[in-house]
């Protein structure tokens, strides 16, 4: 029987996990509905409560005749099934850098990773840029996807539970009395012996599978690159066919809000190797909040500003381009010029750029830069990359509605991460260890 770690929990508990557990499904599928590419976003009887009916607003939101029952389609939930089995099959018969990640804490050795998500992408893109080019807006990936939106989110939601289970499953096979032989951990923070949070957060650090004829996958860093990403440009993409055969033009606003994002995913999986220093590989377990965040949330939540903008177009003209342009850019060199010295600083420090930079040392042995862009901010990359972020909504914005963007997909050269503020407070729990002398000369300023 494995030992549980101490219980230090994050997420509001195993009540907080529950309940994200229920409630992001439920949330997602909220979206899908009131703001929709029936009517836009919201529904306009959700703008008029006093007069707001069950049956017209089924009518703006696009609600199956059928009801929830109609959520689900054995039909769709196999090609999505379909779709996942081509970029294994990708996977594995493309080429592919082989990368040792960082040492495992357990076994001070590190795993070996298979990476070619970037060419994987390419393969898929260029397929449909043919189809395209022989059926225009009307190539079948562009309206299977838009007829079923609803369908193909419930498959993915469905999907991210199975596998949540699976690896939960899979984790008590896991020979606790280390070093093993698999080279297989549980993660600390996953290990708490309370089933709800368990399965939320991830038992097991680095769960693999042997498959037939493909060989052993690692399933955290497959979910964490390839399905779900390259499915958010894919949505994207048939969203802006769905606004060209409804208006017969295209706007400048999809197609630059379409491109940046289409950017973040490509140059997050180009650079792909840079995970495997990402908190997500290292620390977390793989559960439910890795494969729904991988496989839903992201594709999903991050399209729902093009999929307005297909039945809300909106041109910007120059002047609207250069603007939300001008924000991209300062974000994008804000972000890789802070981190690119930050990573300078750890690995070079005698370089010419960060030698005479000033640091304090921490209890763990770490330093932290206090001046140059670290010195205008503890977390001045996040500023960089919530900057970025807004060019995915300004359009939106524009149009009429406002869809905030709920978080952002940091996809650059040294890593690609979903920003929910949560490794931020753990790095500065690192640092603090806790509130240390040297921490709190950091974060207080002196007057």
């Amino acid at each position: 029987m494995p030992s549980h770690t101490e219980s230090k929990y994050e997420f509001g508990g195993p009540l907080g996990a529950g309940a994200i557990v229920v409630g992001l499904p439920i949330l997602l599928c909220v979206f899908a509905f009131a703001c929709n590419d029936v009517t836009g976003c919201p529904a306009p009887s959700l703008l008029s409560p006093s007069t707001l009916s069950w049956e017209s607003l089924k009518t703006e939101i696009g609600w199956p005749h059928g009801g929830i029952w109609e959520f689900g389609s054995w039909e769709v939930t196999g090609m999505v099934l379909a779709y996942y089995l081509l970029s294994m099959f990708l996977w594995k018969i493309l080429p592919a850098e082989e990368v040792r990640g960082t040492k495992l804490v357990q076994h001070d050795r590190p795993l070996t990773y298979r990476f070619n998500s970037f060419s994987s992408t390419i393969v898929q893109l260029a397929v449909c840029a043919i189809g395209t080019y022989l059926k225009g807006a009307d190539f079948v990936v562009w309206t299977y996807i838009a007829d079923n939106y609803v369908q193909i989110l419930t498959a993915n939601i469905l999907i991210a539970y199975a596998l949540s289970a699976f690896v939960y499953i899979h984790s008590f096979s896991v020979d606790t009395k280390y070093p093993n032989k698999e080279l297989r951990e549980l993660a600390a923070g996953g290990n708490t012996g309370n089933f709800v949070y368990d399965f939320y957060i991830g038992r097991e650090l680095n769960p693999r599978v042997a498959l037939p004829l493909v060989g052993e996958v690692d399933i955290k860093t497959w979910c964490e690159m390839r399905p779900g990403l390259t499915g958010w440009i894919l949505l994207n993409l048939a969203f802006i066919a769905k606004q060209y055969r409804t208006y017969g033009f295209l706007s400048d606003s999809i197609l630059f809000t379409a491109s940046v994002q289409a950017f973040y995913v490509l140059d997050g999986q180009y650079n792909e190797p840079g995970i495997l220093t990402m908190i997500d590989i290292t620390t977390d377990g793989f559960g439910f909040m890795l494969s729904f965040g991988d496989l839903v949330w992201v594709p999903f939540l991050y399209s729902t500003q093009c999929r307005y903008l297909s039945v809300y177009p909106l041109h910007l003209g120059w002047t609207g381009i250069a603007a939300v342009s001008a924000v991209f850019a300062l974000g994008l060199y804000i972000f890789r010029a802070a981190n690119t010295q930050k990573n300078v600083f750890r690995t070079q420090p005698s370089d010419p750029s960060v030698a005479n930079l000033s640091y304090i040392q921490t209890k763990r042995g770490t330093r932290l830069l206090t001046a140059g862009w670290w010195g205008m901010s503890r977390h001045i990359n996040y500023f960089g990359d919530w900057l970025q972020a807004l060019p995915f909504s300004l359009p939106t914005g524009l149009a009429g509605y406002t869809i905030l963007s709920a978080g952002s997909a940091a996809a650059l050269s040294t890593d690609f991460k979903m920003l929910d503020g949560r490794e931020v407070v753990q790095s500065e729990a690192k640092a603090g260890e806790p509130f240390s002398p040297t921490f709190m000369s950091f974060t207080l300023p002196s007057f």
